[in-house]
């Protein structure tokens, strides 16, 4: 008898072991698939959340959000349009760098939203954006926030152009990488 509860245990035992690796394992592959799937939004969630999991937890909740959204392609027709409204935008830059910083912002969010992403909130756009475009979020973030620097005290001229090519790096990838000069 006490043989038989010696070996239940042992099994029970091994079987708890075997299910904490098992949940261990899991949980590193979804940290090592966030992490080179988002790579600086991974650090960046992290920084923002009280712990890894919170953290995690958000960039699913993100993708959840991002798969139950209509995200289409664009037409030749609406990429041919856009792109030749960017041209537009760098030109001016020499002219009115200030203006063309607002016109290049309203010109990502016009794309975006032909895509499907909904327009809300700076800070829900960029996490929509983080799912498909993890690799240039930080741009339109870097370009978002010189942006409203100048809004508040002025940027100089060479922040207003590094605005300009992060605002482009996105504009390309959602445009599905068309060089736009």
């Amino acid at each position: 008898m006490e043989t038989t509860i010696a070996i239940i245990v042992a099994l029970a035992v091994v079987a708890a072991l075997a299910l904490g690796a098992y949940w261990y394992w899991q949980g590193q592959r979804l940290t090592s698939r966030l992490k080179e799937q988002y790579g600086d939004e991974y650090e960046l969630a992290l920084s923002e959340q009280p712990s890894r999991g919170d953290a995690e937890r958000e960039l699913l909740e993100r993708e959840k959000r991002v798969q139950g959204l209509q995200i289409k392609e664009l037409t030749v027709e609406e990429r041919d349009r856009f792109v030749e409204q960017w041209r537009i935008v760098q030109v001016r830059f020499v002219d009115d760098p200030a203006g063309t910083i607002d016109e290049a912002d309203d010109l990502v969010q016009k794309v975006m939203e032909s895509r499907g992403y909904p327009i809300t909130d700076f800070d829900q756009q960029a996490a929509d954006i983080s799912v498909d475009h993890p690799a240039v979020v930080s741009n339109y973030r870097t370009a978002h926030s010189i942006a409203m620097k100048h809004e508040k005290e002025g940027a100089s001229t060479e922040e207003l152009r590094q605005a300009l090519i992060h605002y482009r790096s996105l504009f390309q990838d959602l445009l599905g990488a068309v060089p736009v000069g």
